[in-house]
């Protein structure tokens, strides 16, 4: 069974584009947009290894996330994206987000 690596992020096609980028990593991807996805995904995928976020979205909303993700599934890491790298980072980030944290 692969891991399954969360990513949550302002776009819809966020999850989609990180996917085909990364499509030689050995894991299985879910995305999420908003509370009530991310809260759908933890509540019917147990095996989530870590969650991935975006930078897209606001702070206060990755705050909120951050409670809702931790007080669901406080086994799991949490990795968020830095602003500068910009939309184009968001892959090699997950990459090595993935690569050290769940594939080592």
């Amino acid at each position: 069974m692969k891991p399954v690596i969360l990513l949550v992020g302002r776009l819809p096609g966020v999850d989609e584009t990180v996917a085909r980028e990364l499509q030689d990593l050995p894991v299985e991807w879910l995305g999420a947009h908003d509370r009530a996805e991310v809260e759908r995904q933890l509540d019917t995928e147990p095996a989530i290894a870590c969650v991935v976020m975006g930078a897209g979205l606001d702070d206060r909303v990755r705050g909120e996330l951050i409670g809702v993700i931790a007080s669901k599934r406080p086994d799991i890491t949490i990795h968020l994206k830095d602003r500068a790298s910009g939309p184009g980072g968001m892959a090699s980030f997950v990459r090595r987000v993935v690569t050290a944290e769940v594939l080592r």
